[in-house]
């Protein structure tokens, strides 16, 4: 019996050491493994080429349990338009940033991963979830059977169109320019005078009752930038980047009306605005007019993409 137990003894002690001697993280590859059981298809090699290989990003396009919320009936991303998106977002966004600042400064700071789930996630009341990250690791994107490659619509003229129809803008990319905002913030602070543009008029537990029209007559470019400042730094953020000039000058403008002719509203947005440039230059060497300018560019592009050639 003695000798069965120090038999034991000796295995888990041979067990432990093989399982503490890969603890190490080897810093210089990849957190993605290279290589997979699971055979790949073409759409599988064309996204390490293009996303996990030069970013370190992985993109599931296939239905993940664990990365959707189990409470939620959705269905999964068709691979017809899966292939569509990843392009749409390699081209409008991946190469926008790698323009800008080089391929170095999305492989060390984005997100890790995309998570793409064909229907909306409906919620309560007749709301859908558009998208949301996972503590600046991962990002779900909803709606992606919507896409009709006929009709690649992104909003040009109002900021406030209520028309339903599907914006690219508005279910993909100001979402991912949010929550990059927040990478960006969480690994560099910013001002702290941010916050005391809107000092006391914030709506930490009522902010779905402001609706985006009337929103900037406190100082908001959206309802949900109401709610608190880190929200409403990346919603300033992402409005900037994404609006056209004639977009972004109407969101000034509404700001007056909505405030019944009072300017409070809109300097307050362009203040928040000011502190955002200067942030992004000094903490990043980002000229968020540049990356304004090279987005649109791109978006204005889209109609031009072959988006089912894997190439």
């Amino acid at each position: 019996m003695k000798n069965i137990k120090l038999m034991l003894i000796a295995a888990v002690l041979v067990l432990t050491a093989a399982a503490c001697s890969n603890d190490d993280v080897d810093k210089g590859n990849s957190i993605f493994p290279t290589k997979s059981t699971e055979r790949q298809n073409d759409f599988d090699k064309w996204l390490y080429k293009n996303y996990t290989e030069p970013y370190n990003i992985k993109f599931n396009y296939k239905y993940v349990d664990q990365n959707t919320n189990l409470g939620y009936n959705v269905t999964p991303a068709e691979l017809k338009r899966s292939i569509a998106l990843a392009k749409i977002i390699k081209h409008v966004w991946l190469d926008a940033y790698t323009e800008l600042m080089g391929p170095k400064f999305l492989k060390e700071h984005c997100f890790r991963e995309f998570q793409l789930v064909g229907s909306a996630q409906y919620n309560g009341q007749g709301s859908i979830t558009l998208g949301f990250a996972e503590g600046g690791v991962r990002v779900n994107l909803f709606q992606v059977n919507n896409l009709d490659f006929n009709n690649l619509y992104i909003e040009e003229h109002d900021p406030y169109n209520t028309s339903g129809v599907f914006d690219l803008n508005f279910a993909y990319f100001h979402t991912m320019h949010h929550e990059f905002a927040h990478i960006l913030t969480q690994l560099k602070n910013y001002s702290t005078d941010f916050r005391t543009i809107s000092q006391g008029k914030y709506h930490s537990s009522d902010w779905v009752n402001v609706k985006d029209i009337n929103s900037g007559a406190e100082g908001f470019v959206t309802g949900y930038a109401s709610s608190e400042y880190n929200e409403d730094f990346a919603e300033v953020f992402a409005c900037y980047v994404t609006d056209t000039d004639e977009m972004w000058q109407k969101r000034l403008a509404q700001a007056v009306t909505a405030a019944g002719g009072k300017e409070d509203g809109k300097k307050a947005i362009l203040a928040k605005l000011s502190l955002i440039r200067s942030y992004l230059m000094d903490s990043w060497g980002v000229d968020i007019d540049k990356l304004h300018k090279i987005v649109l560019k791109r978006e204005s592009e889209i109609s031009s993409l072959d988006l089912e050639t894997l190439n």
